[in-house]
């Protein structure tokens, strides 16, 4: 099996045009059946293993070995917790079920920060996402909210093709009554009229913008910033917001074309953007960067956490309760992107802003007479905010890394 999968493609996920090609040609079955009210699900499971199989192959094998591996982990956690969850809720056994879902994830984390950078034998594409999608089901499941589900659901949701390597991050009930329930033809071809658009503002993002930003400029700059040196220099200004364009038009590309394909299958994906650099406020930010992942951290880290120090009454007022849990909410999110200093300082950053952020709506809220309210405090309020984006975008970068510690 090991040479049969060295010797087939490797096919990156949305790689490029060609790769589009192959996709949207092995769809037409899909969409021709959901066009007559069908779904064709031994099929859709064919496809979707054949272009895993193909994501994984050649000289990423290991990661297809890997990929399985944590498959059954996984399955191991979910079906043992749901098992003990129709007879019992010890918040213990619960505590330990997230922990050693999340323990794989964490070592491949970890492994680089304590072996001078040598992956986790246990990495592969889209480890990250598959654990947020595990991790959900045992917080609904305590929760009480999820109670039944079959194997072949719990792997449907887990290795959904079309985000697969980069998401958006999705939750098992909203998928599972998408997929059940076959949209009608009306509803369908407003799907696919969107995938259309999706699909081509992704090519646009992804291999027009970001290849300006990432490609063209992006090196340039830091080979000037480099040679300037210091603390900062106007290079890594430059470096500051041609990142930020690259990571936001990189990203946002991936996740269109994983909504469209999504739905060309006639599932619809939650949408990760919503012009974030339209932000009024970090708070607002927030609610259109990542979508999928920062309302994921809210759900089931922030509002949990906010409610076990409400529980144990931690902090007597309120805003200090959330104040904290802001910084240990965006700190955790900082280490989930890896254990290096500036992800940690990343989320640290994010979290006292948040803090700044809320003292500072609140104060909006009791001197809202006093203070004017316009168009140009507006536009002011989104350039100030994207601004300070763009600044945490140069400490997530590690570039600042490179300038500061390895500029020899």
């Amino acid at each position: 099996m090991m040479n049969w999968l060295q010797e087939l493609p490797n096919w990156q996920p949305y790689g490029d045009p060609q790769y589009f090609i192959y996709l949207l040609v092995a769809l037409i079955p899909v969409v021709v059946a959901l066009l007559f009210g069908k779904r064709i699900k031994w099929y859709e499971g064919l496809v979707s293993l054949a272009f895993i199989v193909l994501m994984f192959a050649g000289s990423h094998w290991q990661q297809f070995i890997a990929l399985i591996g944590y498959i059954i982990w996984q399955a191991v956690m979910v079906f043992g917790y749901a098992k003990y969850r129709q007879k019992a809720d010890n918040k213990w056994v619960f505590y330990g079920a997230v922990f050693l879902d999340v323990l794989p994830l964490a070592i491949v984390k970890i492994t680089p920060a304590v072996t001078m950078g040598q992956n986790s034998l246990l990495g592969f594409l889209g480890i990250s996402y598959l654990m947020f999608r595990s991790v959900g089901m045992l917080m609904e499941m305590r929760d009480g909210v999820l109670k039944e589900f079959t194997f072949g659901q719990f792997l449907r949701f887990m290795l959904f093709m079309p985000t697969l390597s980069s998401g958006p991050i999705d939750r098992f009930r909203r998928f599972t009554e998408d997929y059940e329930t076959v949209p009608d033809r009306d509803k369908y071809l407003g799907m696919i009229e969107k995938a259309v658009h999706y699909l081509f503002l992704g090519f646009f993002y992804k291999f027009i913008l970001a290849y300006i930003f990432g490609t063209l400029l992006l090196p340039g700059l830091e080979h000037e910033a480099l040679v300037a040196g210091g603390l900062i220099n106007w290079p890594t200004i430059g470096i500051m917001y041609a990142y930020g364009f690259d990571l936001f038009f990189d990203f946002a590309g991936y996740s269109l074309f994983a909504v469209a394909i999504s739905y060309l299958m006639g599932i619809e994906t939650p949408m990760n953007f919503d012009k974030p650099f339209m932000a009024k406020n970090l708070k607002d930010f927030w609610n259109r960067w990542h979508m999928s992942l920062s309302f994921w951290f809210r759900d089931f880290i922030f509002m949990r956490l906010v409610m076990v120090f409400m529980r144990h009454k931690v902090f007597k007022n309120r805003n200090v309760t959330s104040g904290v849990v802001y910084v240990l909410n965006m700190t955790i999110m900082g280490f989930w992107h890896g254990v290096t200093w500036y992800y940690i300082s990343y989320g640290i950053f994010h979290g006292l802003a948040l803090v700044i952020n809320d003292w500072w709506l609140r104060y909006k809220r009791r001197h809202k007479k006093q203070i004017p309210h316009n168009k140009f405090t507006e536009g002011f309020a989104i350039f100030l905010t994207f601004n300070i984006v763009m600044v945490s975008f140069l400490l997530f970068s590690g570039f600042l890394d490179q300038l500061w510690f390895h500029n020899h």
